[in-house]
C-alpha cells in the first residue's frame, strides 16, 4: 500500500472538537485532508451537549435569578417565560457557532465525506460505497451513551443529553438517572424552570468525581433552594410507562422503591465509539477506548486517536487540544507530548463548579502529602453584595507550597478558576498566587485568601 499513490495526505474520522481541530491544523499546513462525519457536522458538543445546552442553562440561571430578584427590589411575582422562544434561542446559538455546517471546512479546502467510516486495511477506509486511502489517519469518533443495565428501557421513550432540549415544554416531573456533571446540570436546568425533579445516583454523593465537599454543598442547595429530590445510593433497575407516566423502580437501602414521573433522562455516562473495523487496521483498543501514547499515536504509528474515543476524562477544550497536537505530531518535525495540566473541569449548575489540577481525593489515591484551605463564600464581601452563600473555594498545595489544584463553587466560577489554571500549568506556588493583586469585592478574592492561608 505504501508504494501506491494515496487519495489524501490525512484522513480524519469524526468532525467534533478533536477531529475539527486536527483537520483544520493539517489544512493550514497545506495538506490534502478528508474529513468523515456520520452524523451532524461539528459533532455532539457543538450540536447538542455544549453550545445548545449551555445556552439553555444560561437562560434557566437568568430566569431563576430574576425570580429571586424580589430580595433586591425587583417585582418578579408575575414573571413568565415562553419555552418555544427558549428553544429557538438555543438553536440560533448553535447555528451561529457553526453547528451542522461544513462551511469552515470547505473554506479550508477540506474534502467532506458523509457516512460511516470503516477500515478495510491499515491505509484504506470505506465511507458508504466509496473507498479512500491515506498514509495518516486520526480517529475522533467520540462516544455514545451508556444506558447501563436497566430493565424495560427498550420499550419506553427516554431522554438523553442530546435530546433533552427536544421537548415542547418542560415536563411537570422528571427523573434524572446519574448525578455526574451532565446529570446535575440537567437536574438543575429543569428544576430552575419549575419541574419537579428526582435525581438518582448510585454512589453516596452527587458529582462523585469531585471532592466530598462539592457533593454535600450541591445536595443541600438542590434540596433547599430548588426542591430537588436527591436519591443517592440508589440503583435504577427498571422503567415502564403507562398512560403517559413513567414508573422508575430503584433499589435504595436494600429496599425496592419506585416513583412516577412525566419524563426520564439518562445521564449514565458514555462508551467510546470504536466500531469502525479497527481490527482490519491493527489498532489496539478495549471497552475503555482506543489505546494511545503521549503523542496520541495508536499501536499503528500512522494512525492517531483523540477525544472521547480514547476514554478517560474529556472536554471540548481538551479534545481540540489533543486533535491539534496529533496533527502537529504527524506533519511537524518536532514531536510534542500531550500536557493536560491546567485544563478545567466545569459543571454548569448554579452556582457553577470548576475544578483544575488534582483534587484531595486524587492526592489520597496517589499518596501525595498535601495541605489545604477551604473557605466558605461568606469569607469575601462578594457574598454580601450578591446575597449568595451556597459554595466554597478549596485550594490544595504540596508541603513545599507548589499549587496542586483547586475547586471553586461560586457564581462565575469558570472565570475565577482561570488564574489557578495558569498557576497549575506553570507550577506556581501559593505564595506567588497570593501576592497577585485581586479586586477585593470580587469572587476571585477567595483565591487570594485561600492561598494566603497556605503560604508560609
Amino acid at each position: 500500500m505504501l508504494g501506491k499513490k494515496f487519495d489524501f495526505d490525512y484522513i480524519v474520522i469524526g468532525s467534533g472538537a478533536a477531529g475539527s481541530a486536527a483537520a483544520l491544523a493539517a489544512a493550514k499546513m497545506k495538506k490534502k485532508v478528508a474529513l468523515v462525519e456520520s452524523g451532524r457536522w461539528g459533532g455532539s458538543a457543538l450540536n447538542f451537549t455544549d453550545i445548545p445546552a449551555r445556552s439553555a442553562f444560561n437562560f434557566s440561571h437568568l430566569y431563576m435569578e430574576s425570580v429571586r430578584g424580589s430580595r433586591f427590589g425587583i417585582s418578579s411575582s408575575s414573571l413568565r417565560y415562553n419555552y418555544p422562544t427558549v428553544l429557538n434561542w438555543t438553536t440560533l446559538a448553535a447555528r451561529r457557532a457553526g453547528a451542522n455546517s461544513k462551511k469552515v471546512f470547505e473554506e479550508n479546502k477540506i474534502t467532506c465525506l458523509s457516512g460511516l467510516a470503516s477500515f478495510l486495511t491499515p491505509y484504506e477506509i470505506s465511507v458508504g460505497k466509496i473507498r479512500v486511502s491515506a498514509p495518516n489517519f486520526l480517529i475522533a469518533t467520540g462516544a455514545s451513551l451508556s444506558t447501563g443495565n436497566i430493565s424495560g428501557l427498550e420499550s419506553v421513550k427516554y431522554l438523553t443529553p442530546e435530546t433533552a432540549l427536544s421537548l415542547n415544554r418542560p415536563p411537570r416531573s422528571i427523573f434524572v438517572v446519574g448525578a455526574g456533571s451532565t446529570g446535575v446540570e440537567f437536574a438543575n436546568y429543569f428544576a430552575e424552570l419549575g419541574s419537579e425533579v428526582y435525581l438518582g445516583e448510585l454512589s453516596g454523593r452527587l458529582l462523585p468525581r469531585e471532592d466530598e465537599e462539592v457533593g454535600l454543598v450541591l445536595s443541600q442547595y438542590f434540596e433547599e433552594k430548588l426542591h430537588v429530590k436527591v436519591l443517592t445510593q440508589s440503583r435504577v433497575v427498571a422503567v415502564s410507562s403507562d398512560s403517559g407516566k413513567y414508573k422508575i423502580t430503584f433499589l435504595r437501602g436494600g429496599q425496592e422503591k419506585y416513583v412516577r414521573a412525566d419524563a426520564i433522562l439518562l445521564a449514565t455516562g458514555s462508551n467510546p465509539r470504536t466500531d469502525l473495523g479497527l481490527e482490519n487496521a491493527g489498532v489496539e483498543y478495549s471497552k475503555d477506548g482506543i489505546d494511545v501514547n503521549n503523542m496520541l499515536m495508536t499501536s499503528m504509528k500512522h494512525i492517531s486517536a483523540a477525544g472521547d474515543c480514547t476514554g478517560g476524562e474529556s472536554s471540548p477544550e481538551r479534545s481540540a487540544y489533543d486533535g491539534a497536537l496529533a496533527a502537529g505530531n504527524v506533519f511537524s518535525r518536532q514531536k510534542n507530548l500531550r500536557n493536560h495540566e491546567g485544563f478545567i473541569r466545569l459543571t454548569d449548575t448554579f452556582p457553577p463548579i470548576a475544578t483544575v489540577g488534582l483534587t484531595e481525593d486524587d492526592c489520597l489515591k496517589k499518596k501525595i502529602k498535601v495541605k489545604k484551605a477551604v473557605l466558605p463564600l461568606t469569607s469575601v464581601s462578594a457574598s454580601n453584595t450578591s446575597d449568595f452563600r451556597s459554595g466554597f473555594v478549596k485550594v490544595i498545595a504540596d508541603p513545599k507550597e507548589k499549587l496542586l489544584g483547586a475547586t471553586v463553587m461560586c457564581p462565575n466560577a469558570e472565570l475565577v478558576i482561570q488564574e489557578v489554571a495558569v498557576a497549575v500549568r506553570h507550577k506556581f506556588t501559593v505564595t506567588q498566587l497570593a501576592s497577585a493583586p485581586h479586586v477585593s469585592s470580587s469572587w476571585s478574592e477567595l483565591i487570594r485568601q485561600a492561598c494566603r492561608k497556605l503560604a508560609k
